[in-house]
């Protein structure tokens, strides 16, 4: 009889002895085994708890590398739970989660020990280099993995939300496995899966690549961030390295679609695409599609506070230009609801705000409980007992097939000339014409204005009359402006806070 797993290690444990010495984690230039990795992480999970750190969190200060990701692991081991920041974040951003968490221990590599201090840090900090020497008491981490729970967190990530302020996400055992499962299923995850990572460390969406790696003995290189300023190197790097299954955010893809690459080099290895963060623009799409036929093409939705992805959509139809790519269905034994403004289920084609059910939903935000039940809330279409769904703030609805399509943020729902307008339906217009790559649109509330951003080729004059061609005369974009780069988070998303600033900014110098 199967028992049922409740411990995320459990992939390591049982896969490192099926393929001791395939590479598991690698980047450009360094390659970790499965047996590297299980030693590492057993040493630092040894360390930590001797020190006296459990069920804590431990903060990973660390550059992208895969020293990062054994170093999670290793925080596992000693039944704590890992916080990973990177040097990109603000210095303002990295105090307020310090403030938040009260970390007693920090582990560091070479490139990050002499930064730590310049956040007002005092306690205990580790090298990884060092830690790792220690020798793993087999007693002492039998001791710690007999204790946990499925419920137990494993790690915090920090989202910046609506409004900048840094919110921890706590994620547990159960959840993270749930999600492993379903996502592995989707991708058709085996041991010949090469991955390519493309998101920072310091989010969820890594998860895709970091567990079902261990799970399956794959291998999973850490792209070069660099790359992604050079698309024709980027391919070829893929190539070099024969991956065949990535998950990065819209963005990513359409930089190399849009700047006409597959006209001179394609990745040959590929057969596995998966994409999520933004609605990815059907033109682009369809480039992609035509470059790799055969390739498997899913689009995945869901927000960090349920663990990563709740819904996916396996491409299979053609699509034409006025498409939307919907996200589907959810992952098994995850439950969608569609709620609409009276708190009832959204009938059919009615849009809803999209809430979430199951196992897959995270045990809340750290240190605020405040925020954490204004969102986790009781199932209102339940009055029989307690249970919790998610209200992710995004609206969605049913298209004729049963499927599920995002359409937009609540936020993103705007009130201009007597109607109400999705802001995602202008962007996917003007996202159709030649040219384009990325579209973005911010509304300014005093003025009752739209701002529209793109980046493309084309010039504004082009854009503005395409928009009036397109689309009704209260959707037209008052003011065009063109970037050379959208800005995006750390999530993969467009960083709309960011243009608005810089639409206020340029507000207040011309008043």
């Amino acid at each position: 009889m199967m028992t049922r797993q409740n411990n995320i290690l459990e992939y390591l444990e049982n896969i490192v002895d099926v393929c001791p010495d395939k590479v598991c984690y690698a980047n450009e230039s360094e390659e970790f085994t499965f047996r590297q990795v299980y030693s590492c992480a057993r040493a630092i999970g040894t360390f930590l708890y001797r020190q006296g750190h459990y069920k804590k969190p431990v903060v990973v200060f660390m550059k992208k590398h895969p020293k990062m990701i054994i170093t999670f692991l290793g925080v596992v081991y000693a039944g704590d739970y890992y916080v990973p920041i990177d040097e990109e974040m603000p210095v303002h951003r990295i105090e307020l989660i310090f403030r938040n968490l009260s970390p007693e221990a920090v582990i560091c590599d070479e490139t990050t020990k002499d930064k730590i201090r310049s956040f007002n840090y005092d306690k205990d900090v580790y090298l990884y280099d060092e830690i790792i020497k220690t020798t793993p008491d087999d007693a002492v981490l039998q001791y710690v993995f007999d204790k946990a729970i499925d419920t137990d967190p494993i790690y915090v990530v920090f989202t910046s939300g609506s409004t900048g302020v840094p919110k921890g996400v706590v994620a547990c055992h159960r959840s993270v496995i749930d999600y492993i499962e379903s996502f592995s299923d989707v991708l058709g995850v085996s041991p010949d899966t090469v991955f390519g990572n493309q998101t920072p460390l310091y989010v969820d969406a890594s998860l895709k690549e970091i567990y079902p790696t261990l799970k399956f003995g794959a291998t999973a290189y850490i792209i070069p961030k660099e790359l992604f300023m050079f698309p024709m190197k980027l391919v070829e790097f893929l190539n070099e390295k024969k991956i065949n299954t990535i998950c990065w955010v819209v963005p990513a893809l359409t930089m190399i679609s849009g700047l006409g690459v597959f006209e001179k080099v394609k990745p040959e290895y590929l057969h596995t695409i998966a994409f999520g963060s933004e609605i990815f623009p059907m033109k682009q799409f369809l480039i992609w599609r035509k470059t790799l036929p055969d390739a498997k093409f899913i689009n995945l939705y869901g927000p960090t506070e349920a663990t990563g992805m709740s819904c996916y959509y396996t491409v299979d139809r053609e699509f034409s230009e006025d498409d939307v790519i919907p996200i589907g269905r959810p992952f098994r034994n995850t439950d969608i609801i569609l709620l609409n403004e009276e708190n009832k289920p959204a009938g059919p084609g009615e849009p809803g705000e999209i809430c979430i059910r199951g196992t897959s939903l995270t045990l809340g935000y750290y240190r605020d409980f405040e925020r954490t039940n204004e969102v986790f809330v009781q199932n209102p279409l339940n009055d029989l007992y307690p249970e919790l769904i998610y209200r992710t703030g995004d609206i969605g609805k049913y298209n004729e097939r049963g499927e599920l399509v995002f359409l937009s943020r609540k936020d993103h729902q705007i009130k201009h000339m007597g109607h109400r307008i999705e802001l995602g339906e202008i962007e996917a217009a003007v996202g159709r014409m030649n040219g384009i790559i990325n579209v973005c649109c911010i509304f300014d509330e005093d003025k009752k204005k739209i701002i529209l951003y793109y980046t493309g080729d084309c010039q504004k004059t082009e854009v503005i009359n395409y928009a009036r061609e397109k689309l009704p005369r209260y959707m037209v974009p008052h003011v065009v402006e063109k970037l050379d780069v959208m800005p995006l988070t750390t999530n993969g998303k467009i960083n709309r806070l960011l243009l608005k600033e810089k639409y206020m900014n340029r507000k207040k110098e011309s008043e």
